[in-house]
């Protein structure tokens, strides 16, 4: 599947023109090489980020490479890597995907990832890789998930196996966006679940979980929890677009 899909990307790439997802002039790649090279320059991955949650650090967290949140109120995940920030150049595409339906900037939003976590994160040791799911409702709704289409356009470790109905969501009204991270927390408990063909699967592995936007993390949070209270024994987070800063309390 994964040799067709690179077969037909790169088919489409020399037969059809196509859009830069960042500054929309047409060209040969889905993301073109300077605007790849403006986001490799300023990548979060050239700033101090704290080592849990992505976060940026301030002067007096730089020693412990972990944010004061993090210390005081230490999150289920153990490590999140995340590719910029939410406010930079890719915010558009990822509106674009989620809210236009345009799925063709899945492809861009991958290979940027690839391009610039080609190094850091290919002998990343892992199990498995799951998509942070969306409700049946809001999949039928959508049509796809936005996590799941840009994850299964990732180059990883060919260890790391990809399971995208792994991990299940309860349908739920509470919108987080611009919620309190208290309210956050408290609404989105219970939200997730392990599929029970996969329990047994997960227990005592280390997972990948791929979030297309970090906020305050309660999602990731909420979904590291149910792993490991399976027996999961490391939940590393890769996230694509991460907010400069969480809701407050």
């Amino acid at each position: 599947m994964r040799f067709l899909d690179q077969f037909f990307q790169s088919l489409r790439r020399q037969i059809l023109p196509s859009a830069c997802i960042v500054c929309e002039r047409f060209q040969q790649d889905s993301i073109c090489t300077d605007c790849l090279q403006s986001l490799d320059a300023d990548s979060l991955l050239n700033y101090e980020c704290c080592y849990q949650c992505g976060i940026t650090l301030n002067t007096l967290e730089l020693a412990k490479q972990r944010c004061k949140q993090c210390s005081i109120h230490p999150p289920y995940f153990d490590v999140t890597y995340c590719l910029d920030r939410y406010e930079g150049a890719l915010q558009h595409a990822i509106h674009q995907l989620k809210y236009q339906k345009r799925l063709a900037y899945a492809h861009g939003l991958a290979n940027a990832w690839n391009h610039i976590f080609s190094i850091q994160l290919k002998n990343v040791l892992a199990n498995y890789l799951l998509p942070v799911p969306l409700s049946t409702q809001k999949l039928s709704a959508r049509g796809f998930n936005q996590s799941w289409e840009i994850a299964r356009r990732i180059t990883c470790n060919p260890s790391i196996q990809k399971l995208p109905w792994a991990l299940k969501r309860h349908h739920h009204e509470f919108q987080q966006v611009g919620g309190r991270l208290a309210a956050r927390h408290l609404a989105i408990q219970g939200v997730f679940y392990i599929d029970d063909h996969f329990i047994d699967l997960l227990g005592d592995q280390s997972i990948i979980i791929f979030d297309d936007v970090m906020t305050s993390g309660a999602t990731l949070n909420e979904i590291a929890r149910i792993l490991k209270d399976n027996g999961a024994s490391h939940v590393t987070n890769w996230v694509l677009l991460r907010t400069a800063k969480a809701p407050h309390v």
